[in-house]
């Protein structure tokens, strides 16, 4: 019998506790192939030593030079193996659990890094707000490293990011705006569920990642998450909705 594959995610004050769009990713990833595991809780400043610990790989290069690690990240104790970034862990579950929901059916990896791209591209707009969102309802320890980072790469207080007025109601509607490309993709995949139709497949982690990251900090009951539900005809509450069996926190 196989044992619970270990998932490094970042915790927060929520009740759900799970909200970055990034580990949302593999989290999506994870319960879409339908593999045991568990979630372990790692605040920011405690990333780069577990990392060093298990022999994660670095998946970036910090201002100064020096290697940038990052989560999610999973340890698979049936494999031995550790893999750092969404992209990859999914690459690696559809690889070592072939039997589960294919997260990438064939051919499809380099349309779902275009995908990502485009999803990103659309909603660039809100982050700074997003930003300061998550900010704030980090753990002490991460939001302090949370805010300090960011704010050395924005050269601006937190509470700049995205102060209420015109900038941030243009932003908002520059995503909306933005959106309807991504909305004119999934009409055309027949009226299906999912990105691939009636098959959900990690197209759906990256994109649900990204509408959850604004649905939890924001808050379900948010005028925020209402208002991006309804755009383009309800599409993204409804597709939320419908990602829900894949939501789960373990």
């Amino acid at each position: 019998m196989s044992s619970p594959i270990i998932f490094y995610d970042l915790p927060s004050t929520l009740a759900l506790n799970a909200w970055s769009p990034n580990t949302w990713k593999a989290r999506y990833a994870l319960n879409i192939k339908g593999v045991a595991y568990k979630t372990e809780w790692v605040e920011y400043p405690d990333i780069e030593a577990l990392a060093k610990k298990i022999g994660a790989p670095a998946t970036g290069t910090k201002a100064d030079g020096s290697p940038l690690y990052t989560l999610p990240m999973i340890n698979d104790p049936n494999t031995g193996k550790v893999v750092a970034d969404s992209f990859l862990i999914a690459v690696y579950l559809d690889t070592t659990y072939p039997s589960g929901t294919t997260l990438f059916p064939p051919g499809t990896k380099s349309l779902m890094a275009a995908l990502e791209a485009g999803v990103t591209g659309s909603i660039g707009s809100i982050f700074p707000y997003q930003l300061a969102t998550s900010c704030y309802i980090l753990n002490p320890s991460s939001e302090k490293y949370f805010r300090v980072t960011r704010e050395a790469a924005y050269g601006k207080k937190i509470e700049e990011f995205s102060p209420a007025g015109a900038q941030r109601d243009a932003d908002w509607a520059k995503a909306k705006e933005g959106l309807v490309a991504v909305d004119d993709w999934l009409s055309k995949n027949g009226g299906g569920k999912f990105v691939m139709g009636n098959t959900v497949t990690y197209a759906d982690g990256i994109l649900g990642a990204w509408l959850t990251w604004i649905k939890v900090t924001n808050g379900e009951s948010s005028a925020v998450w209402k208002d991006v539900a309804s755009w383009h005809g309800g599409r993204w509450g409804t597709y939320i909705t419908n990602l829900q069996p894949f939501a789960t926190v373990l």
